[in-house]
């Protein structure tokens, strides 16, 4: 386990940091990373604790330092009670500073445009009869709890209209949701700011995941080869989608011009994923272990200058998992249904990731893990996978430990330390969903 340095956190722990390259700093990775915050204002605040690129400014407005970029990879709300305010400040930080600030729509964003249709006598189909009739606060907890997986979102918008000092009634939150959506809507101008995909140098952007069958295409269009152009038909079809939306757009039977989009952000009939949407891929089995694309897509997204794809949307643990293979890196870095409160930091340029957070192992110990990763580093296991368990190799612990990390079914995790010594001449390969153990 050789390129392993030591450095000092401001608590006084050393922890190892995997690299030697001369820039171990975060502050000499620009670009800043931050996804699935879910409505938790804790997570955007911790993020921005420390953080040399981003900061809040008397704790509400987000500000990019010159030179940097943040990039917030979607899911702004849905499980916590911050959901307006997180929008805001994060809409507020992108008219302020548009080229340093990239918004990626993810799915809980995007699905809320059928709440427009849904909520004023257009349920989907499968709607029972006995909700179809309710009054609009049970129809929209009907949705919430079993059409965008958001079980306590009327709750959570409740609160966070409860702490104006106001009277709120049910019908205020059915209100609150359509006001956002609405002319001037904070989600509504924070959708029509936001994108499906990005790259910034050697790395590409997206929320869910990229594989074979969404690299390239978009939806009712033929295919496009090189990435770049990829890019910018996908985004140029997100915004006309989004046009259509605020134009408030139907077709010659009724059916809304923005269908195409809604569909694109949900899993397919009948399955937990989407392969061809960007937005509701996964880069994970179907226990959210992560794994790595097929060679075939590597290599593909290689011939374009693409050595490391950046994702959220599955959870996987309390930190980043970041996956190699020779020159190409797989990041997933979701902050949701994590052991942790907060959210993890994660930089980045062109040769290297920067990675540092917390994470809550399965004996309950709280351990401290930070490192920075050379891209193509084959001196550390970080990013290889145990082939005889399937256990990823996440990153040093401040105990001077491994720690290993394998999905479990009914969404459990594993998160447990491994000394050094005990993972010397165990073999590692690449972190491969669906392999032994897993």
């Amino acid at each position: 386990m050789s390129g392993v340095l030591e450095r000092t956190s401001e608590e006084g722990h050393h922890l190892p940091m995997a690299s030697t390259l001369s820039g171990t700093s975060k502050s000499d990775h620009p670009v800043a990373y931050l996804t699935d915050v879910e409505g938790i204002w804790e997570k955007l605040a911790s993020f921005c604790r420390d953080n040399p690129h981003v900061s809040l400014e008397e704790g509400v407005r987000l500000v990019v330092r010159p030179g940097a970029t943040f990039v917030f990879g979607g899911d702004a709300i849905d499980r916590g009670p911050d959901g307006r305010r997180v929008v805001q400040t994060l809409l507020d930080a992108r008219r302020r500073q548009p080229s340093q600030v990239v918004l990626l729509a993810g799915n809980r964003d995007i699905n809320k445009l059928r709440l427009v249709r849904e909520l004023n006598g257009h349920p989907l189909a499968r709607t029972p009869a006995d909700i179809r009739s309710a009054p609009r606060p049970v129809l929209l907890r009907w949705i919430f709890e079993n059409t965008m997986g958001a079980h306590e979102a009327f709750a959570f918008r409740h609160t966070e209209l409860s702490r104006t000092g106001q009277p709120v009634s049910e019908e205020d939150v059915v209100t609150s949701f359509l006001e956002d959506l609405g002319p001037e809507g904070a989600m509504r101008d924070y959708l029509a700011e936001g994108q499906l995909a990005h790259r910034i140098g050697n790395t590409l952007f997206v929320h869910g995941g990229v594989h074979e069958d969404s690299l390239g295409v978009v939806p009712s269009r033929g295919p496009v080869g090189e990435v770049d152009a990829w890019v910018d038909a996908l985004n140029r079809w997100y915004r006309e989608q989004m046009e259509a939306f605020i134009e408030g757009r139907l077709d010659m039977n009724g059916t809304p011009a923005w269908e195409p989009l809604i569909a694109y952000q949900a899993p397919t009939p009948g399955k937990r994923i989407n392969t061809a949407s960007v937005v509701y891929g996964r880069m994970a089995d179907e226990r959210n272990h992560p794994g790595l694309p097929s060679p075939a897509l590597i290599a593909r997204l290689a011939r374009s200058g693409i050595h490391r794809v950046v994702v959220g949307h599955t959870p996987s643990g309390d930190i980043p998992s970041v996956l190699r293979e020779e020159e190409f890196e797989l990041i997933l870095a979701d902050n949701s249904y994590g052991r942790v409160e907060g959210a993890s930091q994660l930089f980045l340029r062109d040769d290297s990731v920067y990675v540092e957070g917390r994470a809550t192992l399965d004996d309950g110990r709280l351990e401290h893990v930070r490192f920075q990763l050379a891209l193509g580093d084959t001196s550390v296991p970080i990013g290889r996978q145990l082939l005889d368990t399937g256990q990823l190799v996440k990153g040093p612990l401040a105990s001077g430990d491994w720690l290993l990390f394998r999905a479990l079914p009914q969404y459990r995790i594993e998160q447990l330390p491994e000394a050094p010594s005990s993972l010397q001449g165990r073999q590692l390969g690449p972190a491969r969903a669906g392999a032994p153990g897993v």
